[in-house]
């Protein structure tokens, strides 16, 4: 049997399911300025559940885009909120959350490596005292993969890569180009290789690739039907996709139960797991003689 580590599920979608109102392009950063505490409660639900990791709500948080909003000035403290938040939920340990530059799912619009490093480096260097680590999600190509690893280090602390790869094709990167094309980068720089914010089939699939990487791997997938066309556009809200029928604590729990048979030892949730997803999980691994650490 092995030590698994539990990260946490979808903080974007939990707030959307627990305040009522049409979501906006900011809508889990907002959310710490309206609703204080909120961010709170739903790591410590998650954290009740069985996660070992709790996952600032820091993915979002870039100066790109907070441009133009009434939020632009208080990108520094939005990240300290953020942080804050998270050391309120008891977990045992942290992890500053770096998601992409311009928007997710996008990377015919992710700058140069050379461009995109020293923007994620301020990020890194703000949050990482404060962390445990530095877990970059949604990486969707090779030059997204260089620039969020090279920024990361400025962190100081051991650093995490979640790929996210094609819904239909776990081997793809969503630019296109080969998962394993980045491993390379992720063996240099990281001290653990995932996939997130993918369908749980093409995470399964992803798998035999990561462990090539001899890192510990893992992943967590999102419930959604697809990645819409309608979410690829300027500034999208969540409100633009659909969840999966199928996806109920029992059946995710299914999958991640796959994932760990397949050598995974880093296992949790984005959008759309619940707490309720958590807690499945964590009864599952313990029915099956596994340690969550």
């Amino acid at each position: 049997m092995s030590n698994i580590t539990l990260l946490d599920g979808g903080m974007g979608q939990e707030l959307v399911s627990r305040v009522p109102g049409k979501p906006t392009a900011l809508w889990s950063t907002q959310i710490m300025v309206d609703h204080p505490g909120l961010v709170s409660q739903v790591h410590r639900d998650f954290t009740t559940a069985g996660a070992t990791i709790a996952t600032a709500n820091t993915y979002a948080t870039h100066r790109d885009r907070l441009a133009d909003t009434p939020l632009k000035e208080r990108f520094l403290d939005l990240l300290t909120m953020a942080i804050a938040e998270a050391r309120m939920s008891d977990a045992p340990r942290i992890a500053g959350a770096i998601g992409p530059l311009i928007a997710s799912y996008r990377p015919d619009l992710h700058p140069s490596a050379d461009e995109g490093a020293p923007v994620y480096a301020e990020i890194a260097q703000r949050i990482g005292p404060s962390c445990d680590l530095l877990i970059c999600e949604t990486v969707v190509s090779v030059t997204h993969a260089e620039s969020v690893l090279r920024g990361a280090a400025a962190g100081g602390k051991p650093i995490w890569i979640a790929f996210s790869v094609q819904d239909t094709d776990g081997t793809k990167l969503r630019s296109g180009e080969p998962l394993v094309d980045a491993l390379p980068l992720a063996k240099a720089a990281a001290a653990a290789v995932l996939v997130n914010c993918s369908s749980p089939e093409a995470v399964l699939q992803a798998m035999p690739i990561l462990a090539k990487s001899g890192l510990p791997y893992g992943g967590y997938a999102n419930g959604f039907e697809k990645i819409t066309e309608g979410f690829l556009k300027d500034k999208p809200t969540v409100d633009a996709l659909s969840t999966r029928r199928d996806f109920t604590p029992e059946n995710y729990a299914d999958h991640i139960m796959g994932w760990v048979d397949a050598g995974a030892t880093i296992v949790g949730g984005c959008c759309e797991v619940s707490p309720a997803h958590i807690a499945e999980i964590a009864r599952r691994l313990k029915a099956a003689g596994h340690t969550i650490v």
